[in-house]
């Protein structure tokens, strides 16, 4: 049996994205990997029901409440500490985390972005906001990344990529679905496990 890599899953809305790590790790495609801890940024986001019902403890913490980037960060440190994560995976996390946060965790954060990187990414781009830039720039291939993330928004290594096509007559919703279905739904897992194993490995 591989020793599990302990993670902790960020999220911020509905957690169609933690739904797909949670189905992956029943189905035996993180073996590598166990996930410990959920974290909201929202307080009633739909994912800490997925996370209850799978289970998993499962936290709100709101920036909003809390009142500074710095307090927002250390509460989610501290829950982090509480549970023995090693690994982070932000899935729909729409809080950026500062420079500070991220160096602590050099090569154990990882997102996934709603498009193939370097295209319609960076700051302020996420949800449909990605998938509206794609339809208006007219390409005709667009996808999923999975990177380590830093302190620059969607700005670390490429770990995985998957590439979706852009039909006639799609929608930014349309084209969001396609997106998560065939590509986010199917690399954040893998990438999920990649990391994991390579964690265990140097156990």
């Amino acid at each position: 049996m591989p020793v599990k890599t302990r993670i902790a899953v960020l999220v911020s809305g509905g957690g169609t994205n933690l739904q797909a790590l949670i189905n992956a790790q029943n189905d035996g495609r993180i073996p590598h990997g166990e996930i410990v801890i959920v974290i909201s940024s929202q307080e009633g986001a739909y994912a800490l029901e997925r996370a209850a019902q799978a289970g998993i403890p499962a936290y709100a913490v709101s920036k909003k409440k809390l009142g500074s980037q710095q307090l927002f960060e250390e509460k989610i440190s501290s829950l982090l500490a509480e549970a023995n994560a090693e690994f982070i995976v932000l899935a729909g996390f729409l809080s950026i985390l500062s420079a500070d946060f991220t160096q602590q965790w050099p090569d154990r954060i990882i997102n996934i972005h709603p498009a193939l990187i370097p295209s319609f990414c960076g700051k302020g781009m996420y949800g449909l906001k990605v998938h509206e830039a794609a339809l208006a720039k007219g390409v005709k291939v667009t996808g999923a990344t999975v990177h380590y993330v830093n302190e620059i928004p969607d700005g670390g290594k490429i770990i995985l990529q998957k590439a979706v096509e852009v039909k006639d007559g799609d929608t930014p919703e349309l084209l969001q679905r396609r997106v998560m279905e065939e590509a986010e739904w199917v690399l954040l897992p893998q990438a999920a496990e990649l990391v994991a194993r390579k964690i265990s490995e140097e156990k």
